[in-house]
Parts: C-alpha cells; sequence; structure tokens
C-alpha cells in the first residue's frame, strides 16, 4: 500500500511569518507561540502607530521593542531590514512606523560601526560601504514634510548633529519632494523644522531636469529668514497664490466661480477656508472639489452634505472613488471606505464607497469550496478596551477585521461567517451583497476565545480551510473531557480541532508578541497588516507554492 504517493498528497509549503518551537503564554492565558526576530518584527511594524497605546501594550512598551527589534536586525540582516522599511513606507503604508524605524536602522549601523552596539556582529561593519544607511533614509521619505519629521525624530532623539547617511539620504528625498505646492502646502510656521531649516542643514542640491527648483530652494531659505520680498519668475504657482492673498475680501469670493485659477494657484480646502474670511459653504466646496484629492474628499463627505453640494457635484466626486486607479492612488486603506461610509449622512456616496471599498481590496481572492471565516470581535478590539488614535479615524480593530473578513465572506464560493469572544454565532451572508452593509450586522462580545470558536463551527467533511482575523490572545478555550490524552494541559491547541490538511491562516490585527498558533509552515500560516496585500499569498499557499515576504513574493 503506498504511504506517500496518494492521491489527496500535496506539496509543503512554507509562509514567511514564522515561529520558533518556543512556548509562552498569550495576554488571555492560553499557550502562546514564539515567533523569531524577523516575524515579530514585521506583524508589529505593520500594525503600530507609533506612540499609541494597545489593549495589552503600553505605546511605550511597544515602541522600545519595535526599535529594539529594528536595531537588531540591521545589524543581523541589514538587506532584509532595508527591504522591510521600504515596502513598509510603500506598500505596507505606515508612515510614522517606517520613518522611526528608518532612524533606529541608521543609528544602529553607526553605532556597530563604532562598536557601541553590543551585538558583536562583524558584518554589519564590513557592509556599511553598501550604501545602506543612506537608500534606507531616502526610501521612507515619500511626503515633502518628511524631511522635517525625520530631522524632528532624530534631533530629539540624538541631538543636532547628523550623520552623513542621514542628511545624504534626506537631500537625496528633497530632490524628489520639495516644489511650489508642497512648499504652499506643507512649510507653515506650526513646523518646528521649515523647508529652509531643512535645507540648512543637509544642503541639498537642485535636482538635475529641474531648473526652477534651485530658485525655489533659494526662496524657502528666503522665506523662512523673513526676507523673501520677490518670488523669481520661474516659481509661477507662488506667484500666482501671491496674486489671489492680495485680493480684497470681496474679491476673494468672486474667485469661487473660477476653480481652475484656485488650481493653478495650488489652493488646498484647509488654505481656502482660511483665505475666505469666510464660511466654507456649497459655492466654496463646488470650487475646490475638482482640487481636492481622494482622500480629502473621503473625508469630506459630512461636510459636502451639510453646505449642501449638489447632486450634479456629488456625482464627479463619486466617479472618482468609482475609478480603480484613482483608489489605488489615495493609498487609502480599505477601513477608511468603512468609516467615510460610517460618517456620511447621505446615502448618495454609498454605492460609490462601495465600488472604492472593492477597489481596495482587489487582492482578497475568490476562494474556491467552503471556508470558516472567523471574525474576533471581543473587548480588546473595541475602543475603551482596545485602542482607537485619531490615525485609525475612530475605527476600531474591531471594524477593520469586519472589513476583511465581510469581504472573504462576500467573495468566497461557500462562506461561513462567525463573529466570536468567548462565545460565537454565525453571520448570514446574502449572495451578491455589499461589504459595507455586512459590516454592520456585527456585534460585540466578551472574551477571546480562538478553540472554542473553532470546536463549534468547523465542520472536517464541510470546511476546506479556516481563516482567522483577530489579536490572537486567546484564552485557553475549550476542554477536551479526555483530558489525560492532552497531558493535563488546560487548552486545547487548533491542531487538535482541525487537521493539519486544513490549512489555517490567522490574520494578525495587533502585533503582539505572542501567537495563538505555529506558523510558517505545516498547513500554519500568519498573516498581517492594516491593507489587503498579503491575501493574494492565500491562493498561492493553496496552489502549493512557497512564500517569501512581500516585497520578495513574486506573484505573476
Amino acid at each position: 500500500m503506498a504511504r506517500f504517493n496518494q492521491r489527496g498528497t500535496r506539496p509543503a509549503v512554507h509562509s514567511p511569518v514564522t515561529t520558533t518551537g518556543e512556548r509562552t503564554v498569550t495576554h488571555e492565558g492560553a499557550t502562546g507561540h514564539l515567533r523569531d526576530a524577523k516575524s515579530e518584527l514585521f506583524l508589529l511594524s505593520v500594525s503600530n502607530f507609533v506612540g499609541q497605546d494597545a489593549f495589552y501594550e503600553k505605546g511605550g512598551d511597544r515602541d522600545d521593542r519595535y526599535t529594539q527589534l529594528v536595531r537588531q536586525l540591521a545589524v543581523e540582516d541589514p538587506e532584509w531590514t532595508a527591504g522591510l522599511l521600504g515596502w513598509l513606507r510603500g506598500e505596507g503604508n505606515m508612515r510614522t512606523a517606517a520613518l522611526v524605524g528608518a532612524a533606529e536602522f541608521v543609528k544602529a549601523r553607526l553605532d556597530a560601526d563604532r562598536g557601541e552596539s553590543g551585538l558583536g556582529n562583524q558584518m554589519a561593519i564590513e557592509q556599511q560601504d553598501a550604501g545602506y544607511n543612506r537608500r534606507v533614509i531616502d526610501a521612507v521619505l515619500r511626503r515633502p514634510d518628511e524631511p522635517g519629521e525625520m530631522l524632528g525624530y532624530w534631533t530629539s532623539k540624538y541631538g543636532r548633529r547628523l550623520p552623513k547617511p542621514v542628511k545624504r539620504g534626506i537631500a537625496d528625498a528633497v530632490q524628489r519632494l520639495y516644489s511650489e505646492r508642497s512648499l504652499l502646502k506643507y512649510d507653515t510656521d506650526s513646523k518646528g523644522y521649515r523647508f529652509g531649516d531643512v535645507l540648512n542643514l543637509v544642503h541639498a542640491a537642485p535636482a538635475p531636469g529641474k531648473p526652477w527648483q534651485g530658485d525655489l530652494f533659494q526662496h524657502a531659505l528666503d522665506r523662512r529668514h523673513g526676507n523673501a520680498d520677490e518670488i523669481p519668475s520661474s516659481l509661477k504657482t507662488l506667484i500666482a497664490r501671491q496674486g489671489l492673498t492680495s485680493l480684497s475680501v470681496e474679491g476673494r469670493r468672486e474667485m469661487l466661480r473660477m476653480p481652475d485659477t484656485l488650481h493653478n494657484a495650488a489652493m488646498t480646502w484647509e488654505a481656502l477656508a482660511g483665505w475666505l474670511q469666510g464660511p466654507m459653504d456649497e459655492a466654496a466646496w463646488e470650487a475646490i472639489i475638482p482640487s481636492m484629492g481622494v482622500m480629502a474628499l473621503a473625508r469630506n463627505l459630512r461636510n459636502f452634505d451639510e453646505a449642501g453640494v449638489s447632486d450634479e457635484v456629488a456625482a464627479q466626486v463619486c466617479a472618482r472613488f468609482a475609478d480603480p486607479e484613482q483608489v489605488a492612488k489615495s493609498r487609502m486603506f480599505p477601513f477608511r471606505w468603512w468609516a467615510a461610509y460610517k460618517h456620511a449622512p447621505s446615502l448618495r456616496w454609498a454605492h460609490a464607497l462601495e465600488q472604492a471599498l472593492g477597489h481596495s481590496l482587489a487582492n482578497v481572492p475568490r476562494l474556491k469550496g467552503s471556508t470558516l471565516i472567523l471574525v474576533d470581535r471581543s473587548p480588546s478590539m473595541f475602543p475603551g478596551y482596545g485602542f482607537s488614535t485619531p490615525n485609525q479615524s475612530d475605527i476600531t480593530l474591531a471594524e477593520q477585521a469586519a472589513v476583511f473578513g465581510s469581504a472573504l465572506a462576500l467573495r468566497a464560493a461557500q462562506p461561513t461567517l462567525v463573529e466570536f469572544g468567548g462565545s460565537s454565532k454565525e453571520i448570514d451572508v446574502p449572495k451578491g451583497g455589499s461589504v459595507l452593509k455586512l459590516i454592520e450586522k456585527y456585534g460585540q462580545n466578551d472574551g477571546t476565545d480562538i478553540p472554542s470558536a473553532i470546536k463549534q463551527h468547523f465542520d472536517l467533511l464541510r470546511h476546506n480551510r479556516i481563516i482567522i482575523v483577530t489579536d490572537e490572545q486567546t484564552r485557553p478555550g475549550w476542554l477536551p473531557s479526555n483530558m489525560e490524552r492532552f497531558g493535563g494541559m488546560r487548552e486545547t491547541a487548533i491542531d487538535d480541532l482541525a487537521p493539519q490538511t486544513v490549512p489555517v491562516y490567522m490574520w494578525n490585527m495587533a502585533g503582539y508578541k505572542p501567537g495563538a498558533m505555529p506558523s510558517g509552515a505545516a498547513g500554519r500560516h500568519t498573516f498581517g497588516g492594516l491593507t489587503d496585500a498579503a491575501f493574494r499569498l492565500v491562493p498561492l499557499l493553496e496552489a502549493g507554492r512557497d512564500c517569501d515576504w512581500p516585497w520578495l513574493t513574486k506573484t505573476a
């Protein structure tokens, strides 16, 4: 009888987030599993809004864990860590964590070069000439205010002396990012480091191919020192803005009839509100809406409704939400579309927001067969219990989990959608339904008990896979009647409830250190992040293909 060459035999596959075999306990007392340093850093980095408390972890402790992992891996494997940080600011869309990580990456490697790190890894010293430090700084600076942010972080922590890689990396970014429009938007008195300060400190040269940038840099310096009396003729956008600011208050209202003029002067909605010295009424919003970015539009739907913006203009906004290219360019997290829907008074936006949410979840696969989807609705996923920050638009982890779980359920061929905490219940999934409407069906639950939810809802003869969207901090859970078989353990592991032939995908929403199950092989895989990017790994794994880190994985 054949033991290995059987019809149901599948190739062993591996995913990048890997446990070490060492045990710990979850924050709710169940057996937990420790991950290697790269896996722990990845899951933490894709969920860490720097300085923000989580339910089980204070913001300071969380940030310390993050910086220690970055510093360790910057020395041990600079190529991998540089790849993570560049991806984190790009596809991962985590701004502050990437910026802090890049600064700590450089500091750790400079300390290692001086023998101060205590890590004893000569490899980092030998690889200093590879240019990692400068390239990492440049890679994480994607928005024109971020060179100043980097200087603010570095000098507040390590003093005003700037190492050459920091200066050069910021200078590279300044060449890419500084323009007339960015000067008008971001060079404000509220900033500790103005554009002129950045230029003074890093000595950025104008970029080749941008003949106007030398005039811009000099104007930024003059502006910082209060002697920008005349704008160079090459800076036409600044001249146009100066023309608008010279108008009388009465004349400014007349300019609302000329939205192209406002656009050519790089007028933002925030700047318009102060410039008008009057209310942001229907005329004001309709004049500036054509110049607004998609994210700004989504955040101001309530303002549009309260001002009485016309249905014709609203239709123009909706057309942009329905455009997959514009949604991709906005780089908005999927949960932000739910936030826009949740806070908009009028339903005239609803269909377009559903389309936008669908575009932002393009990587969520249409899974064949039957899928058990468990969505965590325990207290640690909610505000007052979990964390809700300005960065998240008051959208909780529970709601973010519901966005992913609902999208998976509506695209799966045969879904079983379950909300769980200490108890659990199934949610009906209508064929062809709306993700936004499905999210509204979820409630709140007590505790976190993953094993009991699997025990209650998993059917070996029915389900082809299990997907769990959670913070992983489960209770010990369901207790078997035959305790001796489990050596007197106070919990039943996921492997005792679902055979390894049934893949289990754990979507980690919070980046805590203990995992709820082993991962990386044997049908057990852990992903993380606030975008849909990692969902594309599920079909690859089920097709028998190993998966690497997202900045290394080829999906074509």
